[in-house]
């Protein structure tokens, strides 16, 4: 049997001396899509910042791509990073750069040196993710949702075992944010796990998944009809 992707057991998420959440017991497995869910202030985001080490795990056991988050150091977060794509609300592109611009500096600060084998990587991303003719674009010339496609693909470059989407769709109209669901839903059926962070429910009716509701301090699994 596979190590999952992603373990938690009996973990407790902190911010400062508050507790967001107590006891937490989960596992992810390779190729789950999985909906994290809850109120505003709820502590999504609190939950995906410990999945990347922004914060840390200071109480459980925890592991993420292998490694353990309650014994990290910071001079291995790059490492865990790298294994890791992730997707913001706000797209995060450099705005002074064209879109290969933004790709190249990502591939260049995780140790990518070949210009050759760079620029494939660049093209393989943006045809995944439908956007093969936009490369030399500014992020101004694209639309919400290209910007939120161009933020995918930037973190597919590492070939990243898990995907962390954070309200990928919070910024977009309805049409939009069904566009962005399709290419990681997409990306997903090609074997890439996905965690994303939603308070979009029109997207969980119609892409249904397994989902995880963030609320009285508490992570627990809740069938579709009840959310």
């Amino acid at each position: 049997m596979s190590t999952p992707v992603v373990s938690l057991k009996n973990a407790s998420i902190y911010q400062g001396n508050k507790v967001i959440f107590s006891s937490i017991d989960l596992e992810v497995n390779h190729g789950d899509f999985i909906y994290i869910i809850g109120k505003t202030g709820s502590g999504k985001s609190s939950f995906m910042r410990t999945l990347y080490a922004d914060l840390p795990l200071t109480q459980g056991e925890g592991s993420v791509v292998d490694f353990d988050l309650a014994t990290l150091k910071d001079d291995k977060i790059p490492y865990l990073r790298r294994k890791l794509g992730i997707v913001f609300q706000d797209f995060q592109l450099l705005s002074d750069r064209t879109v290969r611009e933004n790709m190249l500096f990502v591939l260049k600060a995780t140790g990518w040196s070949v210009e050759a084998e760079m620029q494939q990587k660049i093209e393989e991303v943006l045809q995944k993710v439908d956007l093969s003719t936009i490369a030399d674009k500014m992020p101004h010339q694209l639309s919400g949702g290209e910007q939120q496609r161009v933020a995918i693909a930037r973190a597919l470059l590492n070939d990243p075992e898990l995907i962390l989407a954070d309200e990928p769709t919070g910024n977009l109209d309805p049409q939009t944010s069904v566009e962005v669901m399709e290419v990681l839903r997409k990306i997903n059926a090609n074997g890439k796990t996905v965690i994303m962070a939603t308070h979009d429910y029109a997207l969980l009716m119609k892409y249904p998944s397994k989902t995880l509701k963030c609320e009285n301090n508490k992570v627990f699994e809740v069938v579709q009809r009840s959310v």
